[in-house]
């Protein structure tokens, strides 16, 4: 009996030492696996981290972007403004440009009139009298009779000279045509004229 208890002692014992390998077995294997598990985190983690960085960098250019598009927005919207601007002047010169222009047709119509009446003229002064009057020399003498300007012909090219003989005195007239518009050059004789006939 007392090798039986010894035999069962050994047998506790052995199966105390089995189950202690067991254990450390058990135990190493689930060291490993939580290990592995540990390595699969931290993975996870880096990952995590990277695609962060990632989002991140493109939330910054997105914002980046954004502000650059507001920019471009608010400096179309200053750039549209002055086209604006630009706009309505231009549509007020041509308005300006087309009264002008009409003043000018009407003006150049009454000059065409005026014009057909002095050739009427000269053709019935021709048919009156026996002296024939050369027409270039007589609608000089007309223009000069109108307008009171007596022009000097011998002046340098480019150069509009002469003598407005006005209602009260003599004034000098002396324009440079290469510096003066031709429109300016016609008002201004245009404003010597007396409307009072």
């Amino acid at each position: 009996m007392a090798a039986f208890r010894d035999m069962e002692e050994v047998s506790h014992g052995l199966l105390s030492l089995l189950g202690a390998n067991r254990a450390e077995a058990q135990q190493r294997r689930l060291l490993r696996r939580h290990e592995q598990v540990v390595e699969r985190l931290l993975e996870t983690q880096n990952g995590a981290d990277r695609r962060l960085r990632e989002t991140l960098a493109v939330e910054e250019e997105v914002a980046q972007s954004l502000l650059e598009l507001k920019e471009c927005t608010r400096l179309g919207g200053t750039e549209l403004q002055q086209l604006e601007a630009e706009l309505r002047k231009t549509i007020e010169e041509d308005a300006s440009l087309q009264a002008s222009l009409s003043q000018l047709t009407t003006e150049l119509q009454e000059l065409k009139e005026l014009e057909a009446g002095l050739q009427q003229q000269e053709r019935e002064v021709d048919k009156d009298t026996t002296v024939t009057i050369p027409s270039a020399v007589y609608v000089a003498q007309l223009y000069h009779r109108i307008s009171k300007i007596e022009w000097d012909y011998e002046c340098e090219p480019g150069m509009v000279k002469g003598i407005h003989h006005g209602p009260t005195v003599a004034q000098p007239i002396h324009l440079d045509s290469t510096q003066l518009s031709q429109k300016f050059i016609s008002d201004y004789l245009w404003s010597l004229v007396d409307t009072v006939w």
